[in-house]
């Protein structure tokens, strides 16, 4: 083998390893939220990352267990920090508390927020708008620089947006005034876990 290719192989042989990486399922979690600092990864999710391999598996399981009741229902499940929020419409608060009771019981699950509103199923439009608000809602954490946008999560049901993650009163203050600036929301529901400003500057890397 001629030794002066050898670094050059060895080089690619690192490109492809850490390209194969990014693509295997189980090591995106690991990436969700990071940010390239310096050649070093930051990572910007408050959550352990077995609690976004928890959470992961918590809306996985939740969406099967939803699509095993068969109700006519839309039904959304999002988790964060293991505590689990269901927004969408149901036929009827007996289906209501039916979701919440079957939900509650996957494991790993903290708490359960249930913000299903007994009406009629939202419209493909409606979804579509709700998405388009998620969006702009994350584009304007992005822009306010005293924000960090990978804080959390944004959940928008007809117009009502959910902020969830692990952030000070401070962070939530400003993070819901930044949403209710938002063209199309109707109202900014808080789901935060509340946490000291100690604890979050514990939380941020070291340069």
């Amino acid at each position: 083998m001629n030794r002066k290719k050898l670094p050059l192989r060895l080089a690619a042989c690192a490109l492809a390893a850490a390209g194969a990486l990014t693509m295997l399922p189980g090591c995106a979690p690991l990436l969700v939220g990071g940010a390239m600092v310096g050649g070093t990864m930051m990572v910007l999710d408050r959550r352990s990352s077995g609690t976004q391999v928890d959470d992961q598996a918590i809306e996985l399981k939740a969406g099967m267990r939803v699509r095993e009741l068969g109700l006519p229902a839309h039904v959304n499940v999002t988790s964060y920090n293991r505590v689990m929020l269901i927004t969408g419409e149901v036929p009827s608060q007996a289906d209501r508390q039916t979701i919440e009771q079957h939900l509650s019981r996957i494991d790993a699950v903290r708490s359960v927020v249930n913000e299903l509103a007994v009406t009629e199923n939202s419209t493909v439009g409606s979804r579509t708008s709700d998405s388009v608000i998620t969006s702009k809602v994350k584009a304007s954490f992005v822009d306010a620089k005293d924000l960090q946008a990978q804080a959390g999560k944004v959940v928008t049901e007809r117009g009502v947006v959910y902020l969830m993650g692990r952030v000070t009163e401070r962070e939530a203050a400003r993070f819901a005034d930044v949403a209710r600036t938002v063209e199309g929301v109707r109202k900014v529901v808080r789901v935060f876990e509340i946490i000291s400003e100690a604890e979050l500057a514990a939380m941020q890397p070291k340069p």
